[in-house]
Formats: structure tokens, C-alpha cells, sequence
């Protein structure tokens, strides 16, 4: 990534984010954090697949699109790109999606609630190699791992089937959405889903995004 100086290229980042107004924000952000910067930008996840093999050193990734996850982008680049730096920009903080993010791969997870200089100084930190997280990101993946320990692999025994849902569910898909894929009732899917919880002693789909992550199992 170039630093912004005379006679280096400016950071090339895309921001993929559906709202106008939004996408201009960042767009200062990422300038008061690098100085010259090389911004494109795709408001739809199909405008932005498009654009994935033009070369970023970051990208900046909306989840709540239009017409799909950023997620799904978040995946495509870093399979084809892994040294992009993608960090994820959203609204959306629950504990479930923040797992499957970081378990596709993600480089940070920024809320679009904090003020500007939070989002300025993370995007400055993750070019020393730290994480772009926000603080109550951050404290609560401290407090998820204090409370949630690795299962034995010799005291799990998950079917085949359980371990597709596994699977699905880490890399944040829905009942519907695993239900659509495996092509079984959604009903069936909530009682694998029962079955998984109950093997690994678990209570949430954020757990189960762990482990789903631990097993390898997530980026599949």
C-alpha cells in the first residue's frame, strides 16, 4: 500500500455502501486518515464483483445491501486477493454476524454509530497490522472467548448434516438461507441446529460460528 507521498501511488480502497450521503462520509474519513487516497465506489454487491479484480489495497464493506451481503463480497476478495485489507462498515453488531465476518476473513469491523475520529484512528492502527475494530467490537470478542472454550474434538461426534448446518451457519446464513441450500424444510434445519447446540454445549449462533470457524468448517 503507498503512503500518499510524492512519487508513490495513492491507497486504492473501494467502498461498497448503497447510501449516497454515507459513501461521501467515508469517503472524507478515508482522507483524513491517508491523505491521498484513490476512492471507487459500487452501491450494489453486483456493481462491486464486478470491480474486485481492479486491484484495492483496502475496501471498505456495507453488509446490508440491496441485492445481497457484503459478506459474500468479503469472501471473493479475499480468496482471489488476500492482501487486500477488507474491513467491514456497517450497522449491524450483533454477535452473530461479527463472527461470521471475522471468520470469512475481515480485517476489522467498524460501526457506522461511532464518531469519525474512532473510524479515522482504526483505519490509521490497521496498517501497523492492528485490527480495525470498534471498542465495543473489540470488548465483546474479549468477553465472547472468556466465556466460550474450545469443545473437545474427541467428545463431538457431528453427523455429515450436522456439520453442513455447521458450516452454513458460520458463514452467516439464515435458517431460510440453509434450508434453501441443503434443500430440506426449515423446520429440519432448527432441529440440526438443536442437536448441534446441544453436542457442543452451546446457546448462540455466535458460538456456533466459532466453532464453525475452529473446525475449519466457516470458509468452505
Amino acid at each position: 500500500m503507498g503512503d500518499g507521498q510524492p512519487g508513490t501511488r495513492p491507497y486504492r480502497v473501494l467502498i461498497l455502501e448503497d447510501i449516497a450521503e454515507t459513501r461521501d462520509w467515508l469517503r472524507a474519513i478515508l482522507q483524513e486518515a491517508y491523505g491521498e487516497v484513490d476512492v471507487e465506489t459500487a452501491a450494489m454487491l453486483r456493481e462491486a464483483r464486478a470491480m474486485v479484480d481492479d486491484g484495492y489495497d483496502l475496501a471498505l464493506l456495507d453488509l446490508g445491501l440491496p441485492d445481497g451481503s457484503g459478506l459474500d463480497l468479503l469472501r471473493i476478495m479475499k480468496a482471489r486477493h488476500p492482501g487486500t485489507l477488507c474491513v467491514v462498515t456497517t450497522v449491524m453488531g450483533d454477535d452473530a454476524t461479527v463472527v461470521a465476518a471475522l471468520s470469512a476473513g475481515a480485517d476489522g469491523y467498524l460501526l457506522k454509530e461511532n464518531p469519525a475520529s474512532v473510524l479515522i484512528r482504526q483505519l490509521q492502527q490497521i496498517l501497523d497490522g492492528v485490527p480495525a475494530l470498534s471498542p465495543s467490537i473489540a470488548r465483546r470478542i474479549m468477553d465472547h472467548f472468556r466465556l466460550t472454550g474450545p469443545a473437545s474434538d474427541e467428545d463431538v461426534r457431528l453427523t455429515d448434516r450436522e456439520t453442513e448446518v455447521l458450516g452454513l451457519i458460520g458463514r452467516g446464513l439464515r435458517n431460510a438461507e440453509v434450508a434453501r441450500e441443503l434443500g430440506i424444510a426449515e423446520s429440519t434445519v432448527a432441529s440440526y441446529i438443536k442437536d448441534v447446540y446441544r453436542k457442543l454445549g452451546i446457546s448462540s449462533r455466535a458460538e456456533a460460528a466459532w466453532h464453525a470457524s475452529r473446525l475449519g468448517l466457516a470458509r468452505r
